[in-house]
């Protein structure tokens, strides 16, 4: 075998595969069909390599998927943009089959050749392409058709532009539900092309026959471009053509259009500016928010914390605010969730903190005792942004009960949320506070019954050695943790292990060798392995915060010694440890 015919071997096995009975092998070879376009070069990819795969789309959904969107990335391969037009046959039949995500793929990497394609070869190929698509027989490819209008208007002559805006046009109008529901999705995009003038004429037509239909899903999407048009209408336009139908869909009877809804209302309020919103939307927004259906109420309540801060304190206090107390208690456990996670961003937005007591606690009380812990860990997710508002007083008298039942939560990831949540409330309420109120907690976590929680209890000591000091670690930590490292359970002694040096990279030296030091060398008489073993491993964190003389003269001697433990762990982690000794 010659070299260049070696070097071709792996790439003819490439090729083979794509033929293989087997899919994976199949799918393997299709994902590295630019390393097989690059050794066949330009010529031959154009020639044998592209008519081949235009013939292979009989195939498996998840080979084809893969196949439309490995084509897109082949236009250098090729020859470059003025060949880029060889790749249009295979991806126009993955076009039309039935698969919505293979069809998907397709349309994405059609509009990536299409944008490399120069006016003239576009004019010649792609339009073409799309002239069929647009009408053939079969509904598929007329769907595939509607994310092509917005790239090839772009680069069209004039004469060519009228053509694809009559065909647009046939497609919101097309007898098949489907068709019209892609035509209404793409319609935005297809919208930043056309020109200025035809805005408020052609496109807004086309919106109001998609709004006007008799399918829900079609309204919904149609919808779902309102913010988009919004923004190329500019405030007038949107006044007085998109404003009439979101408020009309607000009270739609299909209540995945009322959703859709919510979702855009803040989009349009930004572009409709202030004045307007406050008149015209602030109603619509509150009578989502006390929609009949769940999901909408979800919807309106993620967008709250936007909306208010876009109308004010005052009007969100006597409007909106009553509308969030309610859904604290509302009876879907996704729609209390969805408040937990902005009523927090509320808060700022009043100046007063007598205002954020009387209206936005009382609702944060209420999301911290809910019975679901999804609403539970929303609300302690984000507890930073009301307690640097309310004040310390407030903080001790209404919060911190609240945050202490919860520190003892029966789900774990809660106690977790708690636990990351300490160090800033440690810094608010200060060390004598803290040490009163919340101390206890900080060493009652070390024997959680949880892995995790005893590991972030653990880190936590350290976090808030950091911002305490050296002093409040030998004072008040360690006469509550050092007596738990003799524990009768072998993993609450390797947590105080892990919480002993984790604080020995924050303290003082001296503390660090007078007690730390002392406490973990210990451990290398620890009937368990596993603890002799995550001392070693411990060790080696802390040995660069240890002065050198004390390294040469007492810790390597330990280390060494374990060397000949007679567990093989033990003695692999010792002697890891030992190279931090040098």
């Amino acid at each position: 075998m010659t070299e260049s015919s070696a070097d071709l071997y792996p790439i003819a096995v490439l090729i083979d595969e794509l033929k293989n009975d087997d899919v994976i092998v199949r799918l393997n070879s299709i994902r590295r069909l630019g390393i097989i376009a690059k050794a066949l070069g330009p010529e031959r990819t154009r020639e044998e390599l592209i008519p081949f795969l235009s013939e292979s789309t009989d195939d498996e959904d998840e080979a084809l998927q893969v196949l439309a969107e490995e084509l897109g990335k082949l236009v250098p391969y090729i020859g470059g943009s003025d060949h880029a037009f060889h790749l249009l046959p295979p991806l126009e039949n993955l076009a039309t089959v039935e698969e919505t995500v293979v069809r998907e793929k397709a349309v994405e990497s059609l509009c990536k050749v299409a944008e490399s394609l120069n006016p003239s070869l576009l004019e010649m190929h792609f339009i073409p392409l799309l002239t069929r698509l647009a009408k053939t027989e079969w509904f598929t490819a007329r769907v595939s058709s509607t994310g092509l209008f917005a790239v090839a208007y772009s680069k069209a002559s004039d004469e060519v532009k009228a053509e694809l805006r009559t065909g647009y046009n046939a497609l919101c109008q097309d007898e098949t539900p489907m068709v019209r529901r892609a035509a209404a999705q793409h319609l935005g995009s297809y919208a930043e092309k056309l020109e200025k003038d035809l805005l408020m004429t052609e496109v807004i037509t086309m919106f109001a026959e998609l709004c006007e239909d008799d399918q829900d899903s079609v309204r919904l999407l149609a919808v779902g471009s309102c913010s988009a048009l919004s923004k190329l209408l500019g405030k007038d336009g949107s006044i007085s053509k998109i404003l009439p139908t979101v408020q009309k869909f607000s009270v739609d009877k299909s209540w995945r259009v009322r959703y859709m809804v919510a979702q855009q209302l803040y989009e349009l309020c930004e572009v409709i500016g202030k004045e307007i919103t406050i008149r015209e939307l602030v109603p619509v927004y509150v009578k989502l928010l006390k929609d009949n259906e769940a999901e909408v109420r979800v919807a309106a309540a993620g967008k709250a914390s936007e909306f208010c801060s876009f109308v004010g304190g005052e009007l969100s206090l006597s409007e909106i605010l009553p509308s969030l107390t309610d859904l604290s208690n509302d009876t879907s456990q996704h729609v209390r969730a969805a408040i937990a996670t902005v009523v927090m961003a509320i808060a700022p937005i009043f100046e007063s903190p007598d205002t954020v007591e009387v209206n936005v606690l009382p609702i944060i009380l209420t999301l911290l005792r809910d019975e679901f812990p999804d609403v539970r860990l929303n609300i302690i997710s984000n507890l930073e942004q009301v307690s640097s508002i309310i004040g310390i007083q407030l903080l001790q008298k209404n919060l911190l009960p609240a945050i202490v039942a919860l520190a003892e939560d029966r789900h774990w990831r809660v106690r977790l949320a708690i636990i990351d949540y300490f160090p800033l409330l440690a810094r608010q309420l200060g060390i004598f506070s803290f040490n009163d109120i919340l101390g206890k907690l900080c060493i009652q976590w070390l024997e959680d019954g949880v892995s995790t929680i005893r590991y972030a209890a653990a880190h936590n000591l350290k976090r808030l050695a950091e911002d305490f000091g050296s002093d409040w670690v030998q004072e008040f930590v360690f006469p509550k943790m050092l007596d738990k490292i003799q524990h009768p359970h072998y993993l609450f002694r390797m947590t105080i292990l892990e919480a002993v040096a984790a604080m020995a990279t924050v303290v003082s030296s001296e503390i660090l060798t007078t007690v730390l030091l002392p406490e973990m060398l210990k451990c290398n008489k620890d009937k368990v392995p596993n603890v002799r073993f995550h001392v070693c491993r411990l060790m080696k964190n802390v040995i660069p915060h240890v002065d050198p003389s004390i390294v040469e003269s007492t810790i390597k001697p330990w280390l060494t010694d374990l060397q000949e433990d007679e567990d093989v762990d033990v003695r692999f982690f010792s002697r890891e440890a030992l190279t931090a000794c040098h």
